[in-house]
């Protein structure tokens, strides 16, 4: 087996742990990368390889759950079980599913299940509370089934002492335990619940020394179904409050000031006539900010425009330099994989192409919005945000308060796919509302949003192949340039860029995981004065359509069908067998090997990220030179699916997102700011445009291993460029697509 599929395989189930990221930054391979000066450029670049070979075949470094029970349960004497879940619930169904893990563990009646945002105050460290990168359930499911157990066989001890019987002859049924009669098998009456458990517990509660045994599959109650989302009810009668929606007696609106370009800082600013307009509460000028309170959103933004301000600095760049700076370079970027030698392999017939994928808008349908209450140095948040910590930080540092002072409540989110992780509104609301001595709710126009929201990083791939004389692909060179995601300053983490040479989530999807005996990957970071992060799918989805679409250009060169192309070059090991799963299934579910109706041609891709593989397969159609897909086929592996609805809807959403932007979008600038500042410039993919989705969901495991919000997204411009290829056979490389 390769080494990159081992790592792969290795960190299918394990993830990089706290600890093992602190040894390689502080010893071992680290220390090469670390003490690399001085050493030479040979150890900072094997160094480099080694840290970004464990960052991007495996996952982030995280924070340890509580161990504790009642942090993330709460048993009422009336046999409620509240369950108190430290991720944010943004219309991806992780409350839903999470709820599932623990009552299966926990061995409790669904219909006595409370769900409830756990936040700091219930005892989560904010830190844990970050909802990301597809990460929720790898993150939770085993913490939450060990923590749950703990709590059944804490419940089972006392009843025990209360009932006075053995713990063995106690049997959980859902809420509750029967006593087994002795010697046999009968369950006899009545059962004692696990509320009359709690109510007549007398002492402290004593937590088990060791995990107890863990449900085996079989045994699992609701892991695996369809249950109705938790937060249904709520969102369908509009009782849900979301961050546009936070209100609290006697608050008023504020409206911040923008610049006029990217990059530009406030000079000077004066009230103007803003202080005397009608409604206004206050204006609230400091170093480098300049807002309005008022009494409705309406005057707040009305007295904007009544301020003197003066600006200085920022860009004046164009589109056009944006697309010249990111761009592949002759030499240098960070070798972030190697197997095998390619220049020694390299000698074949050339295959080579390049691939573009532009700026685009996250276009949510919920705007920034966030509700502060400042009283003393103690503040409260309120806001729609994937990211309590960055906003407990930013608005500390905006205030000059102590971070333990900052309580962030996490209100539901309408729509992120990355860009509520930000730190913006949240601040703007604490200044204001510090300035005013009133509550005070930001809410970010549509504009607003569309122009100074940061951006998906326009992002640039070129890859060459050597094919032998027989077709078969002798060694493959892979090198992307992309903005920033986590090097992002105000957001990321700039110093690992520093240290790793990449930005590791840019990076993400980049390595060749396909069993070709000689592969490199070259890494080039590409800074631009426009503010991009993160955006769904981060690197994985234009490194994803990148590698994709090659493996179709390969495989025409090659002579050979994509689907026998990669099931000849899949993975070795566990992973290639999985890869070999869904490729059969998605084949098979969309007549792969049958015909397309006329007119129409079929396209596929797959991908392993975020521990999930998929494929897809879509049906298209480039009549009059439009380009349209009516169907989609998509088989995913994620270990196990938690909530086989959940899933299908992650799948969809994503398939949709992502043919969106292969169709449709593009964000551009202008003299240094965006040129399209809403939805009537910058057009998204409607409803009578949508494709009908098949979701194959396979198990390949009792655990899970992967994430399903995000992986599916890069393959649906690589399906597309495909099944357009078939049809016409002219090659689409730049996004959004367009037949001339």
């Amino acid at each position: 087996m390769t080494d990159s599929a081992q790592n792969a395989n290795k960190t299918a189930r394990k993830g990089v742990s706290r600890r093992r990221f602190l040894l390689i930054l502080g010893g071992g391979v680290g220390a090469l990368a670390v003490g690399a000066v001085a050493a030479g450029p040979t150890l900072v670049r094997e160094g480099r390889l080694a840290m970004n070979t464990l960052f991007l075949t495996g996952d982030a470094p995280g924070t340890a759950p509580p161990k504790a029970p009642f942090v993330w349960f709460q048993i009422d004497a009336d046999n409620t079980a509240h369950l108190y879940i430290p991720k944010i619930e943004m219309g991806q169904g992780i409350h839903t599913a999470l709820a599932q893990v623990a009552a299966d563990e926990l061995d409790i009646a669904w219909e006595t299940v409370r769900v409830h945002q756990g936040d700091a105050e219930r005892g989560f460290d904010p830190a844990l509370i970050f909802t990301f990168g597809s990460t929720s359930v790898t993150a939770l499911y085993q913490p939450i089934r060990e923590v749950a157990a703990a709590l059944r066989e804490m419940l089972r001890s006392e009843a025990a002492a209360q009932l006075n019987v053995a713990a063995e002859r106690l049997v959980p049924v859902g809420s509750a335990f029967m006593v087994r009669e002795e010697g046999g098998d009968n369950l006899l009456e009545p059962p004692i619940t696990y509320g009359q458990i709690v109510a007549a517990k007398q002492g402290e509660w004593k937590t088990p020394e060791t995990t107890p045994r863990l449900k085996t599959g079989a045994e699992f109650r609701y892991i695996g179904k369809s249950i109705e989302r938790v937060d249904l009810r709520d969102k369908v009668t509009g009782r849900a409050i979301y961050g546009f929606d936070a209100r609290v007696e006697g608050m008023k609106y504020g409206a911040v000031a923008r610049p006029p370009r990217y990059g530009a800082t406030l000079k000077r600013a004066g009230t103007g006539t803003a202080g005397s307009m009608p409604g206004v509460i206050a204006v609230v000028i400091r170093d480098g900010f300049a807002g309005v309170v008022a009494e409705t959103r309406a005057k707040a933004h009305a007295a904007l425009a009544a301020l003197d301000l003066e600006w200085e600095g920022g860009t004046n760049i164009s589109q056009a330099e944006i697309e010249a700076l990111v761009s592949i370079p002759a030499q240098g970027g960070t070798l972030i994989q190697r197997v095998g030698d390619v220049e020694a392999n390299g000698g074949g017939t050339r295959v080579e192409a390049t691939y573009r994928v532009p700026m685009a808008s996250h276009a949510q349908l919920e705007p920034q919005a966030a509700l502060a209450e400042v009283d003393g140095d103690s503040v409260t948040i309120t806001t729609s945000t994937q990211s309590p910590e960055i906003t407990r930080d930013s608005v500390a540092a905006a205030l000059g308060v102590d971070a333990a002072k900052v309580r962030v409540v996490p209100a539901y989110i309408g729509g992120a796919f990355g860009r509520k992780t930000g730190v913006d509104v949240g601040a703007e609301a604490a200044i204001l509302a510090k300035g005013a001595g009133v509550p005070v709710h930001v809410g970010w126009t549509r504009e607003e949003d569309m122009m100074y929201g940061y951006k998906r990083p326009p992002a640039v791939n070129s890859l060459w192949a050597s094919l032998d004389a027989e077709g078969g692909v002798t060694a493959v060179h892979h090198e992307l340039a992309s903005a920033d995601i986590l090097l992002n300053p105000d957001i990321g983490a700039p110093i690992l860029g520093r240290i790793l040479g990449t930005d590791p989530l840019a990076a993400g999807g980049s390595l060749i995981l396909y069993a070709f005996p000689n592969r490199r990957v070259v890494y080039h970071h590409t800074p631009i004065p426009v503010p991009t992060a993160y955006w769904r799918g981060l690197g994985s989805f234009p490194n994803t359509f990148a590698i994709e679409t090659f493996m179709d250009e390969l495989a025409a060169a090659a002579e050979t069908d994509p689907l026998d192309f990669r099931l000849r070059y899949k993975p070795e090991g566990a992973l290639g067998d999985r890869f070999e799963r869904v490729l059969n299934a998605v084949a098979e579910a969309s007549g792969w090997r049958g015909a397309a109706p006329e007119g129409r041609a079929r396209g596929l891709a797959a991908v392993y990220d975020r521990g999930t593989v998929c494929a897809l397969v879509v049906e298209a159609s480039a009549e009059n030179r439009q380009i349209r897909v009516h169907r989609a086929w998509c088989a995913v592996d994620p270990g196990l699916v938690i909530n086989p609805d959940g899933a299908a809807n992650q799948v969809q959403g994503s398939i949709i997102m992502g043919l969106s932007s292969t169709l449709k979008e593009r964000f551009t600038v202008e003299n240094g700011m965006a040129a399209a500042q809403n939805f009537n410039a910058y057009p998204l993919l409607t409803l009578a445009e949508a494709p009908t989705i098949e979701v194959i969901a396979i198990n390949s495991s009792d655990e899970p291993v992967g994430g399903l919000g995000e992986p599916v997204g890069g393959l649906v411009p690589a399906a597309v460029s495909s099944a357009v290829f078939a049809l016409t056979g002219e090659r689409l490389r730049e996004m959004p697509f367009t037949l001339a």
